[in-house]
């Protein structure tokens, strides 16, 4: 090698370094979180969904964990309802799913439903695990048993058979990142949860839903949209741009906008669909990405709220705790105009 080649393998090889080292401490300074934070306003509502689509637990406080929000048994989206193929299935295809309300007593979960006799299973007998189905990912399972099958079969299908409930087994993620949501770089196999559609941790803003209310002749509450967390006192739609979000003393972080389908039509009361596919239909006007980068990932699904992923620590959220985020917020993309 001559003495030019030398010295360029030398430039090329140090400045490959710096940029390894660069790369290495941005890294570490992105998943730090940050010093300077403002409030943005307060938790208003605080909601767990042990069973995947089906009715909300309301407590005054959570853990939260790196599968959701816990309460002794209670895990956000441990439970789900299958079909005979194992498949998932939600409130999409069964509205009336939502007029089921579930509880927890120890290890006992008790379901109640409009002109049913409520059922109970004890989590903590179930044995025997296999493969269930969420979005063609498998998932760990254990079946809850014949009786509570037959119950929910018997609500949803007017059947015998058909449903079947199942828990997850396990205290950590298992799935990976969606193929849908590979255009996000911050979302991560870590924040995938149990049996949620994306993360473990779902935001929303009262002013953004309000702001939608001034749009549709037909009103909405927080509860169509499914959110684990509740925020009020921040501007309309201001969530799209945040960073890194503090509530209480827990620190998350946005990774991704949290796109809508046909469930947000049920009414959660009723189980019962809007004739005029509202407030779908209206979000899909002003809350679509236009972006082509990420349009590709999301489509026509309009955005509202936003995918949290918990970055530390497992500790205790209460209704009523202060909301922060980082400040400056100049790294996080704002993919959707104001409207």
């Amino acid at each position: 090698m001559d003495r030019a080649a030398y010295v360029s393998a030398i430039v090329v090889g140090a400045g490959t370094a710096v940029f390894l080292v660069w790369w290495w401490w941005s890294k570490r300074q992105r998943e730090r979180p940050p010093l300077k934070w403002r409030k943005v306003g307060e938790l208003s509502d605080l909601i767990c969904f042990p069973v995947k689509s089906l009715g909300p637990v309301r407590l005054n406080e959570f853990e939260c964990t790196q599968l959701g929000l816990k309460f002794g048994w209670m895990r956000d989206r441990t439970l789900m309802v299958i079909d005979l193929d194992g498949q998932f299935v939600t409130g999409r295809q069964y509205p009336r799913m939502v007029q089921i309300i579930p509880s927890m007593a120890g290890s006992i979960l008790t379901l109640k439903a409009p002109g049913m006799m409520s059922i109970s299973v004890d989590l903590a007998r179930l044995m025997g695990r296999f493969r269930a189905s969420v979005w063609g990912q498998a998932v760990a399972a254990c079946d809850c048993g014949e009786e509570v099958a037959r119950w929910l079969s018997r609500f949803l299908l007017q059947e015998d058979r058909g449903l079947r409930l199942v828990y997850y087994p396990l205290d950590k993620p298992s799935r990976k990142v969606r193929s849908k949501n590979d255009g996000f770089p911050l979302t991560i196999s870590e924040d995938t949860g149990a049996y949620p559609d994306a993360t473990s941790y779902t935001l929303e803003n009262e002013a953004s839903i309000a702001d939608l209310n001034s749009r549709i002749d037909e009103p909405v509450v927080p509860q169509n949209f499914r959110c684990n967390f509740v925020v009020k006192g921040a501007e309309p739609y201001e969530e799209d741009a945040w960073d890194w979000v503090k509530i209480g003393n827990v620190y998350f972080r946005n990774v991704k906008p949290c796109t809508r389908c046909i469930f947000t039509t049920v009414q959660p009361e009723t189980g019962q669909k809007n004739l005029n596919f509202e407030p779908l239909k209206t979000m899909r006007k002003y809350r679509t990405i236009t972006d082509p980068l990420y349009r590709k990932y999301t489509g026509d699904s309009p955005v509202m709220g936003i995918h949290l992923g918990l970055r530390g620590p497992k500790a205790i959220v209460r209704l009523g705790d202060p909301v922060y985020v980082s400040v400056p917020d100049q790294e996080h993309p704002v993919l959707i105009s104001p409207p």
